[in-house]
């Protein structure tokens, strides 16, 4: 008896020092591919915006989604502030439709908004142009079936699932790039880099006509078959959520916005009942392009995007009666830190500009 329970130790001991082994060897990978990941603390900050949402835990009744014309044209802050509207914006740059839809979703498992605000300009992208702008929607996004909904729906053709499932194989060229943010940020969270999604620009650089390429005349300015099904995917989500759904054109001035989409889209939210703000059409808001954009025309500027703001606040407490939270003792506390950072940021950029001679003689307080 005694000899059978040895040869039974003896045979498990291989055993045990293999799932050893292979253990050890995937804690390493694992640690490696933390490590690899880019953690987006420089210049590049817009590959941090999908992971920076689950570090508020607060509720939001509006989530704004979309590509830039999303973040960089909107301030949740300034929501709060004047409408005592909860925002969040949920963007990426170069965000299509169909990574937009998968995002809604995903945000539907931690949170069911009042409203939800759709940027339509990606309408316009009918695939993606580069595997970097993928990788900024997906690599902080939580692994889900709407993450792997999303990357099918948009990956490009050389572009291999594996590597989003292992990220190590696509990064493993960094290994000997490796910067003191890599091994600081591998296994904690990165700085929050924006104000509720909200990217803060406090640059001027006013529109140049000649600054932006010209555009050719195209024989068809339909929407792309994958926009027109993920747009309705998207107002069906809404609709079976009990979500209000408002599409919204920002006021940039390139990409041209023309005529057949702006038609294509007001046919769209008529057919579905929907409101939709068209930001080019209202001169109230008051956007001037000799202060109010940090690109030419771009995009808005924190003044340019506060205008927008305080016009789309007004617009959503008359048609939707979001609730103004500004007596919530806890929120408001949250959000009193939340303003004063949001208002430090927007100084010291002033400031910064100013000494360089980068802000424009237009500007004014």
């Amino acid at each position: 008896m005694d000899g059978t329970l040895d040869r039974d130790e003896k045979n498990k001991k291989p055993f045990i020092r293999l799932i050893l082994k292979i253990a050890v060897c995937i804690a390493v990978l694992f640690v490696i591919q933390r490590l690899v990941l880019p953690k987006y603390t420089g210049t590049v900050i817009e590959g941090n915006f999908t992971a920076e949402y689950y570090q508020d835990d607060t509720p939001h009744d509006l989530i704004i989604i979309g590509n830039c014309e999303s973040y960089e044209n909107i301030s949740p802050m300034v929501l709060w502030d004047e409408y005592g509207i909860t925002s969040y914006i949920r963007g990426n740059a170069n965000q299509l439709i169909p990574q937009s839809y998968c995002i809604l979703k995903e945000t539907l498992r931690y949170e069911k908004p009042m409203a939800v605000l759709l940027n339509v300009q990606a309408m316009t992208v009918a695939e993606q142009s580069s595997e970097e702008y993928n990788r900024m929607v997906f690599d902080g996004m939580r692994w889900s079936g709407e993450k792997l909904e999303g990357i099918k729906a948009s990956m490009l053709s050389d572009e291999k699932l594996l590597e989003y499932v292992f990220p190590i194989l696509r990064y493993k060229g960094r290994i000997t790039e490796l910067e003191s943010d890599d091994f600081r940020y591998a296994f904690s969270e990165r700085p929050v880099k924006s104000h509720n999604g909200y990217y803060l620009r406090a640059d001027i650089r006013p529109y140049d006509p000649e600054g932006f390429p010209y555009e050719r005349r195209r024989e068809d300015y339909s929407f792309s078959e994958k926009n027109r099904q993920y747009l309705e995917l998207f107002a069906d989500l809404c609709e079976e959520n009990g979500i209000e759904l408002i599409l919204m054109k920002a006021p940039s001035v390139y990409p041209v916005w023309v005529d057949p989409y702006e038609e294509q889209i007001e046919a769209f939210a008529n057919d579905r009942g929907l409101l939709y703000l068209n930001a080019l059409e209202h001169e109230e808001i008051g956007i001037d392009m000799n202060t109010d954009t940090y690109d030419g025309g771009l995009h808005l500027n924190v003044y340019g995007a506060e205008k927008v703001s305080r016009w789309l606040g007004g617009i959503l407490k008359e048609e939707l009666s979001l609730p103004d939270h500004r007596e919530d003792e806890e929120l408001s506390k949250i959000y009193a830190l939340r303003m004063a950072a949001y208002e430090n940021e927007k100084q010291e950029q002033k400031e910064e500009f100013e000494s360089i001679g980068y802000i424009s003689r237009y500007y004014n307080e």
